[in-house]
C-alpha cells in the first residue's frame, strides 16, 4: 500500500547465506591471500608496539620514582642507605628494559623507537643522576650500554615474547641508548642539579651549588658545540638547560654577595622567591 517502504530483492535472504553466496562467487585468490598475510604482519606489528610503549610507561615511572628517592640524599642522616635503595630501584627498571630488549629480538629497534624513546630518556636521566651523586662526574652512554647487557638467567620473561625462534633463544639480550635518548636525558638530568642546588642550600650545604654551577656549565658549553646542528628536541631542550643553569649561577651569586649576611636557614627562601622572579621574567608558569 501507499505510506511503506519497498523491500529490496535481497531482503527475502538471511544476511549469512548472502555472505556465502558472496564468498562462492569470489573464491580467495593470490592477491587476496598476500593481503591476509600483510594484516596479520601489521597487526602482530602494532601489538608489540603497544606493549613496548607499556613497558616504556612502567619505566618511566620507576625511574621518575628513582629520581626522587635520590633527591632525599642531601637531606637523609645516612646517604649510602639512599643510594643502596636507588640501586635496588634501578635494578628493577633494568629488568623491564631486558623485556624490552627481549621484545626487539630480530627487530630493527628504530622502528619501535618512538615507543621506547620516553622510557630509556628517564631512565638515563636517573641513571645520571645517581652517578653524579657519587662521583660529581657525567656518565658516559658507553657506561650506560655496558649495563643495558642481560644474561639468560631466568627464562619465564621469555614467555611472552611473540618471536619465531623461541627454540634458538640466544644467550645476551642488549639494548643500546642512542646518542638522541642520551643527549635529552642528560639535557633533564640539569633540571634535577638545580632541584640539588636549591635543597643543599637549604640544608646549609654552601659549598654544592659552586660544584654544581661550575658542572652545569661544562655541560652547556657541550650543548652549545651542538647547536641546530643536532637533532630538533636537542635544540628545544637547550633553553630549559639555559634557564637551570642561570637559577644556580643566581644561587651562587647570592651566597658569594650576600652569605654571609644571611642566615643559613633563611637561604632557601632567598632562592625560591629569586627563581620565581626569574620565571616571571623570562615569561614561564
Amino acid at each position: 500500500g501507499s505510506g511503506g517502504f519497498r523491500k529490496r530483492k535481497h531482503d527475502n535472504f538471511p544476511h549469512g547465506q548472502r555472505r556465502e553466496e558472496k564468498e562462492n562467487v569470489n573464491p580467495p585468490s593470490a592477491l587476496m591471500t598476500s593481503f591476509k598475510s600483510f594484516q596479520l604482519e601489521l597487526d602482530t606489528r602494532h601489538d608489540k608496539y603497544e606493549r613496548l610503549v607499556k613497558l616504556s610507561r612502567d619505566i618511566t615511572i620507576e625511574s621518575k620514582r628513582t629520581i626522587f628517592l635520590l633527591h632525599r640524599f642531601t637531606s637523609a642522616p645516612n646517604g649510602e642507605e639512599i643510594l643502596s635503595e636507588s640501586e635496588v630501584k634501578l635494578d628493577a627498571v633494568r629488568r623491564k628494559i631486558k623485556q624490552v630488549a627481549q621484545e626487539l629480538i630480530g627487530e630493527d629497534m628504530y622502528q619501535f623507537h618512538r615507543a621506547i624513546s620516553p622510557g630509556l630518556q628517564e631512565y638515563v636521566e636517573a641513571v645520571s643522576f645517581q652517578y653524579f651523586i657519587k662521583t660529581r662526574s657525567l656518565i658516559s652512554v658507553e657506561e650506560i650500554n655496558k649495563q643495558l647487557i642481560f644474561t639468560a638467567e631466568d627464562r619465564e620473561e621469555t614467555t611472552n615474547m611473540t618471536s619465531n625462534s623461541h627454540d634458538k633463544q640466544p644467550h645476551l639480550w642488549s639494548l643500546k641508548v642512542t646518542p638522541v635518548d642520551y643527549l635529552l636525558g642528560v639535557a633533564d638530568l640539569t633540571g634535577e642539579l638545580m632541584r640539588l642546588c636549591i635543597s643543599s642550600v637549604g640544608n646549609g650545604d654552601i659549598d654544592t651549588p659552586f660544584e654544581l654551577s661550575q658542572f652545569l656549565r661544562q655541560i652547556y658549553d657541550g650543548f652549545t658545540f651542538i647547536g641546530n646542528t643536532g637533532p630538533y628536541e636537542v635544540s628545544k631542550k637547550l633553553y630549559t638547560l639555559k634557564q637551570s643553569l642561570a637559577k644556580v649561577e643566581n644561587a651562587c651569586y647570592t651566597l658569594k654577595v650576600r652569605g654571609s649576611e644571611i642566615p643559613k636557614h633563611m637561604l632557601a627562601d632567598v632562592f625560591s622567591t629569586k627563581t620565581e622572579l626569574i620565571d616571571q621574567e623570562e615569561g614561564l608558569p
